[in-house]
């Protein structure tokens, strides 16, 4: 949540209000008056309580605001590795559609797509899905995809796959993932979609087969989403 003009000022009344509450009940009379009563002690408990939860409320909204820009200046950074820079002269996290993937099996039942243009012309897409279906879990990635159904870039986002084997999946421990750039469902029949243990096109990875074998699945089946939804992605 963005601490807007208008929520900052909200703010600030209530706070003045709390504050002259407890001006008013801490004045030397009328603590004579209730010290002597339980009440006191009552109204002691909740003074500290109201002002907690005022201050633990600014300080939820400050981190709040302060997390997601952390987020989409993380998402940004993935969405500039999957789609060249050159394709696009948009704000692709504030050109988005929204898509129904259930069917497809990539870990949501609707899908954000990131619109990439140039002068005005969508140029390529992106997107983030899940493996669901990993060695040790969800294996979340995202993927850019050109007009006409090329990979552009494939990136893993967060795993939990075995360190020194199934971890060869991210770009910093092999090239693994660089593979599929260029690839579409054009260029690369429906059996090739697998690893070459299973007469696919793609490798796996000794020791773990599984990791590999979920990822390029899954990519495919990003793939398939994007073709079923191409004409109103980049004719929008």
């Amino acid at each position: 949540m963005k601490l807007d003009l208008a929520t900052i000022e909200r703010l600030k009344e209530k706070i003045a209000v709390y504050r002259e509450f407890l001006k008013n009940w801490l004045e030397p009379s009328n603590l004579a008056q209730l010290r002597s009563k339980l009440e006191f002690q009552t109204g002691v408990l909740a003074g500290f309580a109201l002002i907690a939860s005022v201050l633990l409320g600014v300080t939820n909204c400050s981190t709040e605001d302060t997390i997601q820009r952390r987020l989409d200046e993380d998402l940004k950074k993935s969405l500039e590795e999957v789609v060249p820079a050159t394709l696009y002269d948009n704000d692709m996290l504030q050109d988005t559609r929204v898509i129904p993937s259930a069917e497809y099996n990539i870990g949501a039942n609707e899908t954000t797509v990131y619109i990439a243009k140039k002068s005005g012309k969508v140029s390529a897409v992106c997107f983030k899905f899940t493996a669901p279906d990993g060695y040790s879990g969800a294996i979340n990635m995202i993927m850019g995809i050109d007009r006409a159904g090329n990979i552009l870039g494939v990136r893993v986002l967060s795993h939990k796959e075995t360190p020194g084997l199934g971890d060869k999946i991210e770009v910093a421990k092999s090239d693994w993932i660089l593979k599929f750039t260029g690839r579409s469902l054009d260029n690369l029949a429906p059996a090739k979609w697998a690893v070459k243990k299973d007469g696919g096109e793609f490798d796996q990875f000794a020791g773990a087969t599984i990791t590999p074998r979920k990822s390029v699945q899954a990519i495919h089946r990003g793939l398939q989403l994007f073709k079923a939804h191409q004409d109103q992605l980049i004719n929008p």
